[in-house]
């Protein structure tokens, strides 16, 4: 029996632009298990963003239900959605978000303020997770005396910090080389194996190939939602 992490009913989302209504979703049903690697992809238009957005607790949809871990989110108010955000997301940008006068530790830790943790607590965690994704001797470094691979992998440790449900990253290696992508793409399947849900917004089909499950939309509505069967078959 599954038991889904993220579970999405006739989620729709509506936008007035003027006199008009765009339908940006429009009516999806999604379900993702605790510990699956998720692609999401889909021409620009397709919804992708704004599903990225909802997923993400930074919108709340016009009509339908998002559960997320145990808690219906669709129609709570924006304070509440900031906990949730805070607790259960871990946000991983193109542009790696990153305050430039701090240092990778004092980015890292930044959640654990919000969270309530001491500053021992949070330097601790901090530096535990900087020396997971490989940059133990770059903890006191600030992002100008890093490398553009080396600042996602910051963004990388700064959204695993919170333990949260779900890891989301959108389109992650935007702005990295074809081999600092690669390098970022193993620390996704390295995340993965350690347990976390991990779910990739992306147009790049080679980011998506490393993924177990892709999802593409069109038009608002999910075109196909299938396995990689490349890497089903390796397993």
């Amino acid at each position: 029996m599954t038991n889904p992490i993220i579970s999405i009913q006739e989620l729709k989302r509506e936008f007035s632009v003027g006199s008009e209504i765009v339908r940006a979703l429009k009516g999806i049903d999604v379900s993702i298990n605790k510990n699956e690697y998720v692609a999401m992809m889909g021409p620009s238009g397709s919804g992708k963003s704004t599903l990225m957005n909802l997923l993400g607790c930074l919108d709340t949809p016009t009509s339908g239900t998002y559960n997320l871990n145990g808690t219906d989110v669709s129609s709570l108010k924006d304070n509440d959605l900031a906990e949730i955000r805070n607790k259960e997301i871990g946000f991983i940008f193109q542009t790696f978000n990153l305050l430039p006068r701090l240092t990778a530790l004092e980015n890292v830790a930044l959640p654990l303020v919000y969270a309530g943790f001491s500053a021992d607590e949070r330097n601790k965690r901090a530096a535990e997770v900087l020396a997971k994704v490989g940059l133990a001797d770059r903890m006191d470094h600030k992002p100008n005396q890093l490398s553009g691979g080396q600042r996602q992998r910051v963004a990388v440790a700064r959204a695993l910090v919170n333990n949260p449900s779900i890891i989301l990253a959108d389109e992650p290696t935007g702005n990295l080389d074809s081999k600092t992508s690669s390098d970022i793409m193993r620390l996704f399947e390295d995340i993965h194996q350690m347990g976390n849900t991990l779910i990739v917004v992306t147009h790049e089909e080679e980011v998506a190939s490393h993924a177990h499950r892709i999802l593409r939309l069109r038009d608002g509505l999910v075109e196909t939602d299938l396995k990689n069967e490349n890497i089903v078959k390796l397993k």
